[in-house]
């Protein structure tokens, strides 16, 4: 506005184009259909009207669709934030993909809503990359259980810190030509080392559970084995049914609604020009072009 009012157009205009960049990716007929009418509300615990939301990115636009992304979780979290409705959980995989500000604020007051979050990552590296590392830090503290996979590096040492240290026996044995020594003893060491986290074969994790203090003390330090059974696994995938189809929506359909909100954009831009012409406290914003008089 400061760049407008003193006629700084080459500047105002460097402003407008990098807006532009990003606006553009998401100049999309399939992208405005989605998000555009009253299909369904966002209130997904509502006890009147329940319901799944699932949606999901697309790696070659991940940048576009998580802009949008980013919105309905920030609308959805101020949605089901609200006492006496069901119990629901908000599940979001591969989360660097999308940057949800104040997320760790959600997770912070979910269980008073009952609400679970779940987050999956690759490595806690790529989270401090997308999140900084202040945001990253924050985010997985909160959190009161952390699963995790097969890890190295900085990722496999941070977990075995925060499942921590338990006394652990210790026996050595020393051998003599006389005789043979035996001596035992304890020590505090890592109940899970980041050298056995990086040797984790599929399906085996590690993590720790926040709870009771008495479960606490059980769970302080576990180690969890899933067994590959491809015959359950095949029994699984053959009781898997198709997604019905909810709404049937031709490409005329989606075509007419793109057409349709840019007319409206088209209808709003003349209207609000023609009021701040028409009205004289106002009118001096409008900079005449004496080429076309517009």
């Amino acid at each position: 506005m400061s760049a407008y009012l003193n006629r700084a157009m080459e500047q105002l205009e460097g402003q407008i184009a990098s807006a532009k960049i990003a606006l553009s990716r998401l100049v999309s007929p399939s992208l405005y259909y989605v998000l555009s009418g009253n299909d369904f509300s966002l209130d997904i615990n509502n006890p009147q009207d329940p319901k799944i939301v699932c949606v999901g990115n697309n790696p070659k636009r991940v940048q576009t669709y998580g802009a949008v992304l980013s919105l309905y979780l920030t609308r959805l979290s101020r949605l089901i934030t609200v006492k006496g409705m069901l119990p629901s959980a908000i599940i979001v995989d591969e989360l660097p993909t999308v940057f949800w500000n104040g997320c760790e604020n959600l997770v912070g007051i979910s269980r008073g809503y009952r609400c679970a979050v779940v987050f999956a990552i690759q490595d806690y590296a790529q989270l401090k990359k997308d999140y900084s590392r202040e945001q990253a830090e924050v985010l997985v503290n909160i959190c009161g259980n952390i699963f995790c996979g097969q890890s190295v590096g900085d990722t496999a040492k941070f977990m075995s810190e925060r499942i921590g240290k338990v006394v652990q026996p210790r026996e050595s044995v020393s051998i003599n030509r006389q005789d043979t020594s035996v001596s035992k003893s304890t020590q505090l060491d890592a109940a899970i080392p980041p050298s056995k986290i990086a040797q984790l074969s599929s399906g085996e994790f590690v993590g720790i559970m926040g709870d009771t203090p008495t479960e606490i003390i059980k769970l302080k330090a576990f180690h969890a084995h899933i067994q590959n059974d491809h015959a359950a696994i095949a029994r699984e995938e053959a009781a898997y049914k198709e997604i019905p189809i909810v709404k049937e929506v031709s490409q005329q359909e989606v075509t007419d609604n793109f057409n349709r909100i840019r007319n409206d954009i088209q209808l709003i831009r003349a209207t609000e020009l023609e009021r701040i012409r028409n009205t004289p406290s106002l009118s001096h914003l409008l900079i005449i072009n004496p080429d076309n008089n517009k």
